[in-house]
């Protein structure tokens, strides 16, 4: 179930036209402001509101719907405008312009099916299975009038320059659609591709966001709802992703040791990271009002562990709350986390070790959003 203030956008076929599903829970206040201010429309068969595609359309919801609701697009295509491609009835140039919704045949299916079966048998994270196998997607829908055994080196370069570059693609998808060919090729195709003479993008370097102690605590004060505080607060003190927070069952907090336990992690890793008193004592007021029974913070079902989408409204709220300016996201508490502690004087090894990086080079970008050093330099400009 989509939990109250939250609305899912999502990408779908409906009558051979792109459509996106506007997903939410029954709100007749939401209902009647879509219908005044949108084409929308009730789908039998889909069981949801639809709106038609368009390049504009997650900008021209967020403008009508916040800040009274929170916009979920993480499952919204954001290419340019599509049309459903049948491959007997458009050129080669016409598909290879709409290469993301280009039919596929059974067989190049069957491919990928059995690629993420392979990948599944070697237990890549569901995240990794799911970004591969979209990559590759995209990649064959490109070559759809290709026979993939026919695919070599220089179509993946023309790939990365007439599609990902052309349509300004991020370094991280051209690099993650790489990664996915050439795995594919070398495990269903058994075929190797030659990856010196594939074209990789620079990674940019790119600090990472830091809030200040000052707003973090704004932040982590502006929920009376004890869970919602309770979640956002052990996120940030214990450094932790979205999901480690989310994976957390009772029996991962160890009292006795003030510690947490984080279990397979990214990189399918178990660690440990220090729980403070403080965070201790705000879980057990936590514990008493809500009762957990498995997960530490289950959704509304409560068999199931809380929802991202909600994680993500739960923070959205508090910045809006605090007032603060910034397009705060989760993953800002762990950076904020680790950066506070560097300032505090807290040796990088250990900081790698809490957060679970394997290498140290991760973990060293922190020193460069430290003011700690910083604040002691004294500008020449002081001393005209």
């Amino acid at each position: 179930m989509i939990p109250e203030q939250i609305v899912k956008l999502k990408t779908a076929l409906h009558k051979d036209q792109n459509v996106t599903q506007v997903i939410f829970n029954k709100s007749d206040e939401l209902s009647n402001l879509l219908r005044k201010n949108t084409a929308i429309r009730w789908s039998k068969t889909m069981n949801c509101w639809y709106l038609p595609f368009t390049k504009t359309i997650k900008q021209d919801l967020f403008k009508l719907l916040s800040p009274n609701y929170y916009l979920d697009y993480t499952e919204l295509k954001t290419t340019d405008e599509f049309v459903v491609l049948k491959p007997d009835t458009k050129t080669t140039e016409e598909v290879k312009s709409n290469a993301e919704l280009a039919v596929l045949s059974n067989e190049t299916s069957r491919k990928i099916e059995e690629f993420n079966f392979w990948l599944k048998s070697k237990r890549y994270s569901e995240n990794t299975i799911s970004t591969y196998c979209d990559a590759l997607q995209t990649f064959l829908r490109f070559f759809v009038n290709k026979e993939i055994s026919t695919i070599t080196n220089e179509d993946i370069i023309y790939f990365n320059n007439d599609y990902i570059l052309k349509n300004k693609f991020s370094a991280s998808f051209q690099n993650q659609v790489v990664n996915a060919v050439k795995l594919f090729f070398r495990t269903i195709q058994h075929k190797t591709l030659n990856p010196d003479l594939i074209h990789r993008p620079k990674r940019p370097k790119l600090l990472p966001n830091v809030l200040s102690k000052e707003e973090i605590k704004l932040i982590l004060n502006a929920h009376g709802n004890i869970k919602h505080k309770a979640m956002l607060s052990l996120m940030y003190s214990c450094g932790l992703r979205r999901g480690e927070l989310l994976n957390l069952k009772i029996k991962d907090i160890d009292s006795a040791r003030n510690l947490v336990l984080v279990k397979q992690a990214k990189g399918r890793k178990d660690r440990i990271v220090p729980l403070s008193n403080k965070i201790l004592m705000l879980l057990r007021d936590y514990f008493i009002a809500y009762k957990p029974k498995e997960w530490l913070f289950e959704g509304q079902d409560k068999n199931k562990q809380y929802d991202e989408a909600s994680l993500a409204a739960v923070l959205k709220q508090a910045v809006e709350k605090s007032n603060i300016k910034k397009s705060v996201t989760l993953h800002w508490l762990r950076h904020s986390y680790a950066t506070h502690l560097l300032e505090n004087g807290t040796d990088l090894r250990y900081i790698q070790e809490i957060l679970g990086h394997s290498r140290s080079t991760t973990t060293e970008i922190y020193t460069h959003v430290s003011t700690k050093s910083i604040q002691k330099v004294v500008s020449p400009f002081d001393n005209l």
